[in-house]
């Protein structure tokens, strides 16, 4: 099969994925082999290419947001048949056993693995996948349009809730990515009044279309004091200007799994009066199976760009330079 491997870890402006012939990966009893038609890029795709995480498998193909047909299926899997629409995501196992599986935080398990971390991802053929970490995906969604629900949009939902917004709050989305866009969309969903803070004016203005009622950037005050945020784009120095911009009694949800430092916070100015500060570590199997019923209720639009898999590397370049506004997807049939 074709895909793009990454050998060593490398600035993306060195086109660090490798277009590779390799075998088709073996099937366990338990799991499914998906021929993959679409993988969407994300951060964390970035973030592994150019090695700013740590315990990444080498060689290994990046890419988690794998929507495919199941191909074959193990012969101790009943969940899916070939024929099958399937979506991959970022959480590939759990050990099921550990005190944070067992308490409904599989995402935080000591032995968790990741789909284009520790194991091969999408930007391929093919991935076999236990069937116990493959979704279902909605008939209303086309394949390309699902593929950035797989991690921007489940990790965007899992930020949200751990944000504490209710209904009809004001909430700051801080960075407007791939995330960001399908966050909005649940939150207006949920009636919030949303400020967006994005350097972009391209990304302010897809903001405002998808129902903001202020954008501007990190510098400048919001029209009133926001009860919720999340930061999605990894710049530690939003942070204090988040927490500024919070209401008393508030929360600022960190949603990168990687981030600049954090400047030096004044716990009067930013900290005090019960303002809370979290980060988001990936998501739980349920995240994804509440986040993919409520896209198909509101019904979420995804703004996508499309790049062939041998550009992989351009792909990831353009999301690096701030220059995709909405989500990057590979098309993998046909390369």
């Amino acid at each position: 099969m074709k895909a793009m491997v990454l050998r060593k870890f490398a600035p993306v402006e060195a086109d660090p994925l490798d277009w590779t012939e390799i075998d088709i990966p073996r099937m366990r009893e338990d799991e499914i082999l998906v021929r993959v038609r679409y993988c969407a890029v994300c951060h964390t795709d970035l973030h592994t290419v150019e090695g700013d995480l740590p315990e990444a498998r080498l060689p290994v193909i990046p890419g988690h947001q794998v929507i495919g047909e199941v191909e074959a299926a193990g012969a101790k899997t009943y969940l899916f048949k070939p024929g099958d629409r399937a979506g991959v995501a970022w959480l590939n196992s759990s050990c099921g056993a550990c005190r944070f599986c067992l308490s409904g935080h599989e995402n935080l398990c000591e032995a968790g693995r990741f789909t284009g971390y520790h194991v091969h991802g999408g930007y391929a053929d093919y991935i076999a996948v236990r069937e116990s970490f493959a979704y279902r995906i909605p008939e209303r969604f086309p394949d390309e349009e699902a593929a950035p629900l797989l991690c921007a949009g489940i990790i965007g939902y899992r930020a949200l809730r751990l944000s504490g917004i209710a209904p009809k709050e004001r909430l700051g989305l801080y960075g407007f990515g791939a995330s960001a866009h399908v966050a909005i969309q649940v939150a207006r969903h949920w009636g919030c009044e949303v400020y967006v803070f994005s350097r972009s004016a391209e990304h302010r203005a897809l903001a405002r279309e998808l129902g903001a009622s202020w954008t501007g950037t990190a510098r400048e005050d919001p029209p009133a004091k926001i009860q919720s945020a999340v930061i999605f784009a990894p710049a530690g120095e939003l942070v204090p200007a988040a927490l500024e911009a919070l209401d008393k009694g508030g929360t600022v949800a960190l949603a990168g799994i990687a981030m600049t430092s954090i400047p030096e916070l004044d716990y009067e100015k930013h900290l005090y009066r019960e303002k809370i500060l979290r980060s988001v570590a990936n998501a739980t199997r349920a995240d994804g199976i509440e986040l993919l019923r409520l896209a198909s209720e509101i019904p979420i639009k995804t703004k996508i760009e499309l790049f062939p898999l041998r550009e992989a590397n351009r792909a990831l370049l353009l999301l690096k330079q701030g220059k995709i506004n909405g989500a990057a997807v590979l098309r993998i049939s046909g390369g």
